[in-house]
């Protein structure tokens, strides 16, 4: 038997090609009025055939099935800064129901270049409150957690909580290290990226999958950028095709990237090199 507030959302939905739309204002009055979760209204809407107007861009490609799996989801973004703030902006655009945000550094002014959640106002925030505050102001109606500290082999499982996926925006190998084994551990995927100077990688690993430090046989724990810096356009390359490897996973659509993409976008020279078998 439907609730009074599931027939007030048939009642005001507007016929589209195939499919109806409904307010995404509405929505957001039902869960404040009913006393729930935005994102649960917004879920149950696509599961019964209603595209909540903010998505509406988005569900010719993703689905209301796919939207609605996104509205469930949980995602945790590891980093802040240059890749993280971007992939936080894409994931809470997209509809991600739950995000959790873990990143102990505050925004500093060599940041100002190519990180896009730093601003001059944001100088000595700290990167995961922003973020926080950044998510809140785009989509009301996905939660948010946020952990100030770094990720370290002690503390990586408990933070993941209930998350789905885990997204690497991190620029230490040590952490990196610590996130993948952690997400092992938890039976979920990895969406990994790395750059420097010109050149970017990414790679959605899942935990049965060789990650690609994995067969080096040395390792270091900063890589090129170290000497290389990194210009605006290089992680917001990377970042998109994170988030777009998070969110297809999410949204249950497939094939993953099942390799390990290498871009140098100075020469506009993409490959993509086998890790597993």
């Amino acid at each position: 038997m439907q609730k009074p507030w599931q027939k007030l959302l048939l009642e005001k939905a507007e016929k589209k090609d195939d499919y109806f739309l409904v307010s995404w204002k509405l929505c957001r009055q039902i869960a404040v009025k009913e006393g729930i979760l935005s994102r649960d209204v917004e879920r149950w809407a696509c599961q019964n055939g209603l595209c909540p107007s903010r998505y509406e861009r988005s569900i010719g490609t993703l689905g209301l099935e796919g939207q609605a799996r996104l509205l469930k989801s949980c995602a945790f973004v590891a980093g802040c800064g240059g890749l993280g703030g971007l992939i936080v902006e894409l994931l809470a655009r997209a509809g991600v129901g739950k995000i959790i945000l873990t990143d102990g550094d505050k925004f500093d002014d060599n940041n100002l270049n190519r990180q896009l959640l730093c601003a001059e106002e944001h100088l000595g925030a700290f990167k995961a409150e922003v973020a926080q505050k950044r998510i809140k102001a785009i989509n009301g109606a996905v939660e948010t957690k946020c952990h100030l500290t770094r990720i370290s082999e002690e503390n990586a499982l408990a933070l993941l909580e209930d998350a789905d996926i885990a997204i690497d925006a991190l620029d230490n190998m040590s952490a990196r290290k610590a996130l993948l084994n952690a997400c092992r551990q938890k039976n979920i995927p990895m969406v990994h990226g790395a750059i420097g100077g010109f050149w970017g990688q990414a790679m959605l690993i899942t935990p049965k999958d060789t990650a690609p430090w994995e067969l080096m046989e040395s390792e270091t724990e900063k890589g090129v950028e170290v000497k290389t810096g990194n210009p605006p356009f290089t992680p917001a390359f990377i970042a998109a095709i994170e988030a777009a490897e998070a969110i297809k996973y999410l949204a249950g659509i497939e094939p993953p990237l099942g390799d390990l993409l290498f871009c140098d976008l100075k020469i506009y020279d993409f490959q993509k090199i086998k890790t597993s078998n």
